[in-house]
């Protein structure tokens, strides 16, 4: 009998980790989607470019995940940036249009708080139009299609004092392991 409360209770945990993580994408969608309706282009191009580049996009496949965690030694105090894999496409920069596959996990534990690395659509977004956090749109300048990077991010440059769900506390230190689709 305790081994099927056990199991309950497993069960339960994860559910609870997998709807954490589903609520916390939309949250961030939702966040990009009012950010994009509040804010007004003084140009008809970057209208036109955030338009185009707000829903998700189906990537070629789904990833792999990480086999294990990234956790940094040290303080992070400042973007480190790593290529794991150099890409042969095409380099972003800033006002490109980004479709990326991530895997995101807490710098100081390796728990993962988000990931559509298993899914069939990639993450769009513009890149350096402040749509995504300060680490990715500086961290991911340059970085070419086919390529994976990972990104150690400070606080600073992430959610600084915010929490923007239970899986990210305040002032958390992010990993990601980032793989670039496509650039429009």
């Amino acid at each position: 009998m305790a081994r099927k409360r056990d199991r309950a209770f497993a069960l339960s945990v994860a559910l609870l980790f997998f709807v954490s993580a589903f609520g916390f994408s939309f949250w961030v969608i939702w966040q990009a989607v009012s950010s994009n309706s509040s804010s007004s282009s003084s140009s008809s191009t970057a209208s036109t470019t955030s338009s185009t580049c707000t829903s998700g996009e189906p990537a070629a496949a789904t990833l792999t995940p990480p086999a294990s965690a990234y956790i940094p030694t040290g303080a992070v105090t400042s973007l480190q940036v790593t290529d794991l894999t150099v890409g042969k496409g095409k380099a972003a920069a800033d006002g490109g249009c980004l479709t990326v596959k991530y895997y995101g996990t807490l710098a100081t534990t390796g728990i993962v708080f988000d990931e559509d690395y298993t899914t069939k659509t990639g993450f769009m977004f513009e890149l350096g139009a402040g749509k995504v956090i300060s680490g990715w749109d500086q961290g991911l300048v340059g970085m070419k299609v086919g390529g994976t990077r990972r990104l150690v991010i400070p606080s600073s440059l992430a959610y600084g004092s915010q929490s923007p769900s239970a899986a990210i506390p305040a002032n958390s230190n992010l990993v990601f392991v980032v793989y670039l689709v496509a650039i429009k």
